[in-house]
């Protein structure tokens, strides 16, 4: 992946560039960005123009035999770790290897990928991904060899947060002492969650959400969009390319996360606890996965619904269906529930996050919910 091919933050493509040419490249860098912001693409392209054999004032060259196998992410010096988990086609101890295929075809189709829709393609169901001990020793294997073709071997570890106590103290030792020529680029959404002392020991890289301008730009020149429909869904992305591409081609999963959440609402506030745990029944069967992002979706309308509320529409990032649904509903989402209702909308995620229950945490949240709508 080249620079030019990553949508907007022009400056901090600059800055990346001068650390390689003032030979300033740190040995362990975090690119911490909200999700379809770019950090994964920004840190490939990196990669890419640090072992291209014809670098360009401003770019990798594209066409080197380095920058070709870039391309299909087969460098034999570019390593990648992600989270995982035991499928169908992987029953035991699961490592990245043994999703690599999936992995390269997923990111050469969209390196703006978001966890949901990685967990959906390895088909993992409702189990949670994550970078495990197994992982830390494939890790040491590969960076104890000596580089095949390029200067230094690459290790990009996206969603570093994911991993479990003992890999993260793994790679802590690699940090701390690193094989020679190896680089590590680790790929956040969530520094909080990473371990005090790899993030002490990384240079930080702050990748913001993607600008209106490039966003736009992005979907006329990629997508062929008129310049109207792609003001509206820039507004409705809110920075998040991955975001934008989904609501170019309106999900499924949307829909499916609309009607639920317009249904919960309206059982909710007709009090109707016996349909409620009917509704309770049929969202347990979804996965966890899916429910995590239900919750992040109704999370986002009960936001979004407040705005409207308070007449703070210039900041409104609703669709034409749920803004016609919310033109009505928003008058339930005041200044008296809407912050205990964002608080059991983030605890329900939490707690599905850490494999809770999910009837109970589920009953509990529509009990909660019928209790704080007609405040």
């Amino acid at each position: 992946m080249q620079f030019k091919e990553v949508v907007g933050h022009q400056n901090i493509k600059e800055k990346l560039l001068k650390t390689i040419k003032e030979n300033r490249v740190s040995h362990a860098q975090l690119f911490l960005g909200p999700e379809g912001s770019g950090n994964l693409a920004l840190a490939i392209a990196y990669a890419q123009f640090i072992s291209c054999e014809n670098k360009q004032e401003n770019d990798s060259c594209g066409v080197c035999s380095s920058c070709l196998k870039f391309k299909k992410l087969i460098h034999p010096d570019l390593h990648f770790v992600y989270p995982v988990s035991t499928s169908k086609t992987v029953s035991k101890d699961p490592v990245s290897d043994d999703y690599i295929s999936s992995w390269r075809e997923a990111i050469i189709e969209n390196p703006y990928i978001n966890q949901n829709k990685w967990y959906q393609i390895i088909d993992v169901e409702n189990k949670q991904g994550i970078i495990s001990k197994n992982e830390s020793y494939e890790i040491l294997k590969k960076l104890n060899l000596k580089t095949f073709e390029a200067e230094y071997k690459i290790m990009i570890i996206w969603l570093p947060e994911k991993m479990n106590a003992f890999a993260a103290n793994k790679l802590l030792k690699l940090i701390e002492e690193p094989p020679a020529k190896t680089l590590f680029l680790l790929v956040s959404e969530n520094s909080e969650q990473i371990l005090a002392t790899i993030l002490s020991r990384t240079q930080l890289i702050k990748i913001p959400k993607i600008d209106n301008n490039s966003m736009h730009n992005a979907l006329c020149d990629i997508f062929g969009l008129a310049p109207e429909k792609a003001k509206d869904i820039v507004h409705l992305a809110y920075g998040n390319y991955f975001q934008a591409q989904n609501l170019i081609n309106s999900t499924e999963e949307d829909n499916f996360n609309f009607e639920q959440f317009t249904l919960l609402m309206r059982l909710s506030y007709q009090r109707k606890i016996i349909e409620v745990i009917d509704w309770v029944d049929e969202i347990a069967r979804i996965g966890r996965e899916k429910q995590k992002n239900f919750l992040a979706y109704a999370i986002r309308l009960v936001r979004e619904n407040f705005m409207l509320n308070i007449q703070n529409r210039e900041i409104v990032y609703l669709t034409q269906k749920e803004m016609e649904f919310s033109e009505k509903f928003s008058q339930f989402i005041n200044s008296e529930n809407v912050n205990q209702l964002y608080e059991a909308l983030n605890r329900a995620h939490a707690d599905i996050e850490m494999n809770a229950y999910n009837k109970i945490v589920f009953l509990d949240l529509g009990l909660k919910i019928i209790k704080l709508i007609r405040k």
